[in-house]
């Protein structure tokens, strides 16, 4: 990301930039904040350094005890969900359930293994799904949810709209803790 800043010769990247909005003037595009000044930068480029680092207040922000225990918290009502869910639903009959050191396996019998687990280095929670394949997920600290940046979903809301879609049925996480 810093040889793609330097190339196009931005002004001003402070180190917790937050990417808002873009406005042209001049044939010079501005990211609001005054935090990135550059001419002639293309809007494919705006959007991909919009969707990096510099768009959330994640990582940085939490500091480690924290994030432990968000995590655990996370990690603990995603349990509590999926065993109600698996008692509860006649399709995961072959279904297990299991937590223990940060990984949570929820294996859905045919329809695949879902793997969450803790990611204390990067502080970070990473998805395993047998639909969308392998995610990291951030802690955004002003909304209190999970987001993979690569396309601002949410951790729950992909749960919950593949659950949904393997089961027939509306699945909601609502009740999970850090829900967005």
């Amino acid at each position: 990301m810093l040889k793609l800043l330097r190339q196009v010769k931005l002004k001003k990247v402070p180190k917790n930039v937050q990417v808002v909005s873009i406005c042209s003037h001049n044939n010079t595009r501005y990211f609001e904040k005054n935090s990135i000044c550059a001419p002639n930068f293309s809007i494919v480029w705006a959007r991909k350094l919009a969707l990096s680092n510099f768009s959330t207040n994640v990582v940085d922000e939490i500091d480690s005890n924290t994030f432990e225990k968000v995590c655990e918290k996370t990690l603990e009502s995603l349990t509590d969900f999926f065993e109600e869910l698996v008692e509860s639903n006649d399709k995961l009959k072959s279904a297990d359930v299991s937590y223990s050191s940060g990984v949570l396996t929820v294996n859905l019998g045919q329809y695949g293994t879902y793997v969450i687990n803790r990611q204390s280095p990067n502080k970070q929670i990473w998805l395993s799904s047998p639909k969308s394949g392998p995610k990291r997920y951030d802690f955004e600290t002003n909304g209190n949810y999970w987001v993979y940046k690569h396309d601002m979903k949410t951790l729950h809301g992909l749960l919950q709209k593949e659950l949904t879609n393997i089961l027939g049925e509306n699945i909601y996480l609502s009740d999970c803790a850090y829900y967005k």
